[in-house]
């Protein structure tokens, strides 16, 4: 008998594209029910307004912890109330203390066991960190509010076996602060979650993982640069003893040649736009963004708020849905693998 895991899904910006987003996720749940429970973490006038705005009905009730959620049942909203009205393609940084009370909620619910797993909708970093708040992006909130030392950012370019996943040494930085954020212990733990995650949740027991260097053509022997002489290659050396199957450092320009690529189940990339790039080229709006090294599974959208189709009813209703939809095949794909 299928297992039928409860999945948490935030409602990302109140002004975003979220709200639309997950309406178009419930009717679609309602037509063609998802393998789960789902329970939408966000503001329960909101997501209605939303829907209605672009015409749809969804069928949403409210959370219940203790009810019995029938296979195919409606979502379940846990209300987080917003500070203020959300105008949509206008963020209000009345409203951040409110879209982190969610994604507490949520995250809290999945340290807990409530939920199997966790599907967020993109936020708007700098709104949050104009109310005074400082916070850099999801994964690292995840990975402070878990008490988690070091998670990785992977996307992966759907939820297919033989998918495009590129994990992060290092995540949202200047690229002035990149190269001293480049140090043997990063990658050699950055290699070592990778590893463990792809065995533990995607089931690649002998995971094969490619690294780019940091530099053209990963430095030339020291000639462009000495980060990958003196540091990558060491820690590479150090995760073979490990027994990791890794093999670089490498150009970029290189392991991402697709005859290359498909040789390696993950491909470590030292910088956000180093690697993502070139994933999103062959998978944006049905790319994932994975966070390994939690104590739970977490998923999230490959694109930002989308404040331009927001703003405007008819372009929010034509948004594509196509990643929210994968990375929830993915959480629920990946919760019961977990489980197992």
């Amino acid at each position: 008998m299928a297992r039928h895991p409860t999945i948490a899904i935030t409602s990302g910006e109140p002004a975003g594209i979220g709200p639309e987003l997950v309406a178009r996720l419930a009717v679609r749940h309602r037509e063609q029910p998802f393998p789960a429970r789902l329970v939408v973490v966000g503001d329960a006038q909101l997501l209605a307004a939303r829907a209605s705005r672009i015409g749809l009905s969804p069928r949403y009730v409210p959370y219940d912890p203790l009810a019995f959620a029938p296979y195919g049942g409606p979502v379940e909203v846990w209300n987080v109330p917003l500070a203020a009205p959300a105008v949509p393609g206008h963020p209000d940084a009345t409203n951040a203390r409110s879209v982190l009370s969610m994604l507490e909620a949520a995250c809290d619910g999945c340290a807990t066991g409530a939920f199997a797993a966790l599907v967020t909708a993109p936020v708007q970093k700098g709104v949050i960190q104009d109310a005074g708040i400082p916070f850099i992006g999801h994964t690292e909130f995840f990975a402070a509010r878990t008490g988690t030392p070091r998670v990785v950012m992977m996307l992966v370019s759907g939820a297919n076996d033989d998918a495009l996943r590129v994990a992060l040494v290092t995540t949202h930085l200047p690229l002035r602060d990149v190269p001293g954020a480049i140090t043997h212990e990063a990658v050699v733990e950055t290699v070592a979650i990778v590893q463990r995650e792809l065995a533990a949740r995607f089931g690649i027991a002998r995971a094969r993982i490619g690294v780019c260097g940091l530099n053209p053509h990963a430095g030339e022997s020291g000639h462009l640069g000495v980060e990958d002489r003196d540091v990558i290659a060491p820690a590479l050396a150090a995760a073979r003893e490990r027994g990791i199957d890794v093999t670089g450092p490498m150009p970029a320009d290189t392991v991402f040649v697709p005859d290359i690529a498909k040789r390696y189940d993950a491909i470590v990339a030292m910088y956000h736009d180093q690697g993502l790039p070139v994933l999103k080229s062959v998978s944006f709006g049905h790319g994932v963004n994975v966070t390994l090294g939690l104590p739970f599974v977490r998923t999230s959208v490959d694109h930002g708020t989308a404040l331009d189709l927001a703003v405007d009813a008819a372009r929010a209703a034509s948004a594509d849905v196509g990643s929210l939809v994968t990375a929830l095949e993915l959480a629920i794909a990946l919760a019961n693998r977990t489980s197992d």
